[in-house]
């Protein structure tokens, strides 16, 4: 995690929740206007986040909202600084519903690219509970649906080879960035580097830097200029022996 004091880019003027561009895409579901007023009264800042820095710190203050642009992760550190990638965070997926129970958050979270987010006043999420009935249950549904990517990540750090983890994640990402309309050419944009890639499979890097070697020379994907390409996704998912279901309408809070 990168731990440099610089200070954060100023907040920026919030983007009403009524005119949130992520609310026309389709792979969000809609609102009532009733809801979308309330989530605008639920969100008290529209955060940037300067590449590298971070958004939560593990051990502290927890923050709750809503990946508004970017790419940004989610993990855990060993007190030597080695480091696990839980997931990664893109455009519309909520942050820090995992720590609402706890005073401090278990986990961090650390911007990939410059990111903005939209920060919500957690005193206000028993209001949401309690008069919202549909967005309560969007939030567990959210919450449901991080559990079973967990539990792929965990299918795959223990008990896919090498290729088949890299494999995985890659089809996981590009599929994500497809869905949200950020492919271009048929390629998506691939911010992450071999030691994401390696903290989030659970490989040593030399071992990380082999295997992207090994599925490059077989034709499987290449990388230029921050834009990934798989020239068959379907040979990636054959590999992987993965063949997650397309991605669904999913709620956006």
């Amino acid at each position: 995690m990168n731990t440099s004091l610089e200070p954060p880019p100023p907040p920026r003027a919030p983007v009403p929740c009524t005119a949130c561009p992520l609310r026309r895409m389709a792979v969000f579901k809609s609102n009532s206007q009733d809801e979308l007023l309330f989530l605008n009264s639920f969100k008290d800042a529209h955060l940037t986040v300067a590449a590298g820095q971070p958004i939560v710190w593990q051990g502290q203050a927890a923050t709750l909202g809503t990946l508004f642009s970017g790419w940004a992760f989610r993990f855990k550190s060993l007190s030597d600084g080695r480091r696990q990638i839980l997931n990664f965070v893109l455009p519309g997926d909520l942050i820090g519903l995992q720590d609402q129970s706890h005073e401090v958050s278990p986990h961090g979270v650390e911007a990939l690219t410059d990111v903005e987010l939209c920060r919500f006043d957690t005193d206000r999420l028993w209001t949401l509970y309690s008069r919202f009935p549909k967005l309560a249950y969007d939030v567990t549904w959210l919450a449901a649906h991080e559990e079973s990517l967990v539990d792929e990540n965990l299918l795959t750090v223990g008990r896919r080879s090498a290729s088949e983890r890299i494999a995985m994640l890659m089809l996981h990402l590009y599929k994500r960035s497809v869905a949200l309309g950020l492919a271009q050419d048929g390629q998506v944009p691939w911010p992450v580097n071999q030691q994401h890639i390696a903290d989030a499979v659970g490989l040593s890097l030399v071992h990380t830097n082999r295997t992207l070697r090994k599925l490059y020379r077989q034709g499987l994907f290449a990388v230029q200029d921050g834009w990934l390409h798989l020239p068959d996704p379907g040979a990636l998912g054959r590999l992987a022996d993965y063949y997650e279901q397309p991605v669904p309408r999913r709620p956006l809070i």
